[in-house]
């Protein structure tokens, strides 16, 4: 079995954003990009009754997380179909958290993701923002592009989204945006000076210290 300390630990530790905004007491959860099964094993611990399933690309944390889950499949979400593999209206939430940015066709997950989603149940989704600052910063006066193994210019995204964007991708019918939630960071890279972002976090400049939003869609 691999070790899971062989993981980046951007990758496989606990969201508490993520998770202080799903409901408390739902019973079917599904975490699409579940890692090693770290915010599902966190929910079960408040809420031994849900039943938390998973989707995840690298068979190495797929292990780890069907270790803590109810079940765990091992996928590529570009090739993977939710809606032939779960009935509608099956899960109480469906989270999507830093998947969306990685996919060739995020419309239609979210759009599947909707349709195994229960009435007025949610999809929770966490998207990088690519306005942040660093963009501009290296596009305008570095010339650059930034790769990264991590973060809003992790080499492995293959779409990029502002606000606006993610308004029009999880614009589906038959839902509504419940919540927007703010990460905000002065500098792209994890630092202690982030704390301080969210009080520069003023009108004008929110959007380009925003360094994820965390979007809570319900559906009607």
């Amino acid at each position: 079995m691999t070790d899971a300390k062989v993981f980046n630990k951007s990758y496989i530790g606990i969201r508490k954003d993520i998770l202080d905004v799903i409901p408390p007491r739902i019973g079917m959860l599904l975490d699409i990009g579940c890692s090693a099964g770290a915010l599902g094993a966190e929910l079960l611990a408040i809420n031994p009754r849900a039943k938390v399933y998973g989707v995840e690309l690298d068979p190495d944390m797929a292990r780890l997380a069907a270790e803590k889950l109810h079940k765990v499949y091992v996928a590529d979400m570009d090739n993977f179909s939710l809606v032939a593999e779960f009935s509608p209206d099956t899960f109480d939430c469906v989270v999507l958290a830093d998947v969306l940015e990685h996919l060739k066709n995020p419309w239609q997950v979210v759009a599947e993701a909707v349709e195994i989603t229960a009435s007025q149940g949610h999809v929770i989704a966490c998207i990088p923002n690519v306005r942040h600052f660093d963009t501009i910063f290296n596009l305008v006066f570095r010339g650059i592009w930034p790769y990264r193994d991590r973060g809003i210019h992790d080499r492995t995204h293959l779409r990029f989204f502002t606000l606006k964007n993610i308004r029009e991708l999880l614009s589906v019918a038959g839902t509504e945006i419940e919540k927007i939630s703010t990460n905000y960071r002065l500098v792209e890279r994890p630092s202690k000076i982030n704390r301080w972002a969210k009080y520069l976090a003023l009108p004008g400049l929110k959007h380009f210290l925003a360094f994820q939003y965390i979007i809570v869609l319900r559906k009607h």
